[in-house]
């Protein structure tokens, strides 16, 4: 995949990996626009090709009472203004073969879920817009079974497809990543690793996905250590308060400290 195909994407030329960040759901405006213009500075300054992240609803959720979002063409206008306002990409993930037309309308990248990377008309449906189109790993599969789900892009005459790990289900309430799937899935298409949602601890007796986001550093560094092209991280200002995710979300104020150390590691990588 040639990440200049994404409209808007900067810094390519910097050597540095990409990032996919933002916040699990958009909650309004004002938040959104508040991360990006976190997330923009910092990337600008770190000279980090970015798209800003931002699910325009949430369909997986534990139980019915748990936040879905705030209304379909509310959440993907407030996108398209984050894009419009600092001049950069935006991905968002779709569930059903609808979203993929109604969502390729105001984003760049759409987004499969990791659940649901094995529906078959998903994925045609989102290849089919035109647009780059970013599988997630299922937590279910083997990094070697990536191939496929990135075959039925490639079927359909769209050769802009990414593949996201986002960790291995091991047993019923953890995550693990096995870094060996990293230069697998290199081989299929550009390859990129989620350092929030690898660390969630799913199916907890309260309903609410829990995590460990004290490892999101030690997970990032090893990522971009054996050769990660870009990393997936979901941030906000105030995780606590989040309305998806933010058990397992990085705090706004560390995000700069962490790609700072990122950077330092891919530059050191490039030499070898």
């Amino acid at each position: 995949m040639d990440l200049n195909n994404i409209p808007k994407i900067k810094h390519l030329d910097s050597g540095n990996f990409f990032v996919l960040a933002g916040p699990c759901a958009i909650e309004g405006e004002e938040m959104a626009l508040r991360i990006a213009e976190t997330l923009v500075d910092i990337t600008n300054r770190l000279q980090i090709p970015y798209v800003f992240k931002g699910s325009f609803k949430k369909a997986n959720r534990s139980r019915i009472d748990s936040f879905t979002g705030i209304g379909d063409e509310k959440a993907l206008k407030i996108l398209r203004k984050v894009s419009e306002t600092f001049d950069i990409p935006t991905i968002t993930d779709i569930h059903t073969n609808e979203d993929a037309d109604k969502a390729a309308q105001y984003v760049d990248v759409l987004q499969i879920p990791a659940f649901l990377v094995r529906q078959t008309d998903l994925v045609v449906a989102a290849a089919k817009t035109g647009k780059t189109v970013n599988l997630k790993k299922g937590q279910f599969m083997s990094p070697e079974s990536m191939k496929h789900a990135v075959q039925k892009v490639l079927d359909c005459n769209n050769q802009n497809v990414m593949v996201t790990d986002r960790g291995t289900m091991f047993g019923y309430q953890d995550m693990i990543v096995d870094f060996r799937g990293i230069p697998t899935m290199k081989q299929y298409a550009t390859t990129v690793l989620d350092i929030t949602h690898s660390l969630q601890q799913p199916n907890q007796n309260s309903g609410v996905t829990g995590g460990r986001p004290d490892m999101i550093g030690t997970i990032a560094k090893a990522g971009i250590a054996v050769g990660a092209d870009g990393i997936f991280i979901e941030t906000h200002f105030d995780p606590a308060s989040a309305k998806s995710d933010g058990a397992n979300m990085l705090h706004l104020d560390y995000f700069e400290g962490l790609m700072t150390k990122l950077v330092a590691i891919r530059k050191t990588i490039n030499q070898f």
